[in-house]
């Protein structure tokens, strides 16, 4: 079959893990896909080395754009779905006893997109004295935003965050905290809880790890998905697309992520507990 032809050279050019790749190849050329299960049945093959689970054949109902897959008719798609959702700011609230409570989804778009409503939003917060930073719902983002809003948790000195192993370089593309961030910043020394559930993911789970092996926050709720290899995407035909990890990250301090462990909270509460859990742990600081 074409497709699954131009999915296994897709692999093999530009999966982060070269190995794997060679064996999912394999698999891919001794599979089966029924027209009518194609995308699912090829997921299931792609997954089934290692469990990677940014690797996806995902078939969509409306037609791609022509250049979907390039950064400018990505960065279009992605200010045209921020249009729609606030940015990716769902809600900022001051709740009882001076703790703020910002709820971030659908996903951390990119700071070309979103810089100036996350600006807004984290300059709202900044009097607060303690923090809910919600991403139970966040499915992602850039990571360059991820830096982004950690630039408002920390002080004006630059603090190494998670960086990425990128395939084609064969190094790790380091990540820190902005020294000027519009706004005002909340700042290193108030207390700040994150909230993440079995739904938080990627660029979401990102921003809990870092936050949480940095110290600058306590991690609660749910395990999340695990999914820790930023992702490029391929348009295959008018409804296909294919996403493909070319890098994984790496934190400075662990030297390793989350992928497939997700991130362990610190304070694991059932998902109609996480949020009163974290305004207790808040309150009693």
């Amino acid at each position: 079959m074409e497709i699954v032809s131009r999915i296994a050279e897709l692999m093999s050019e530009h999966y982060v893990f070269p190995d794997v790749a060679a064996e999912v190849v394999g698999v891919l050329a001794a599979g089966s896909y029924p027209p009518d299960d194609l995308a699912a049945a090829v997921t299931r093959d792609l997954q089934s080395v290692n469990g990677d689970k940014h690797l996806r054949l995902i078939h969509h109902d409306d037609p791609l754009p022509a250049g979907h897959g390039d950064d400018e008719t990505d960065i279009a798609t992605m200010a045209a779905w921020a249009d729609r959702t606030g940015g990716g700011v769902a809600s900022v609230q001051r709740l009882d006893g001076g703790i703020a409570h910002l709820d971030l989804h659908p996903v951390l778009f990119p700071t070309v997109v979103s810089g100036d409503t996350i600006a807004a939003a984290m300059t709202l917060v900044a009097s607060a004295d303690a923090l809910v930073l919600d991403l139970r719902r966040c499915l992602g983002g850039e990571p360059g935003m991820v830096a982004f809003v950690c630039g408002y948790l920390f002080g004006a000195e630059p603090v190494e965050l998670s960086g990425l192993f990128e395939r084609t370089t064969g190094r790790v593309a380091q990540s820190w905290t902005p020294p000027y961030v519009p706004g005002r910043r909340f700042g290193p020394d108030k207390p700040v809880a994150v909230l993440i559930s079995d739904t938080t993911f990627s660029g979401g789970e990102q921003l809990a790890y870092d936050l949480q092996q940095t110290g600058r926050a306590t991690v609660v709720g749910q395990r999340s998905r695990g999914g820790a290899h930023p992702r490029r995407a391929f348009r295959i035909d008018d409804h296909l697309e294919l996403t493909v990890p070319v890098a994984r990250s790496v934190s400075p301090i662990t030297g390793g992520n989350w992928e497939g462990t997700g991130v362990v909270p610190d304070v694991e509460t059932a998902p109609d507990e996480t949020l009163p859990a974290a305004l207790t742990l808040l309150r009693d600081r």
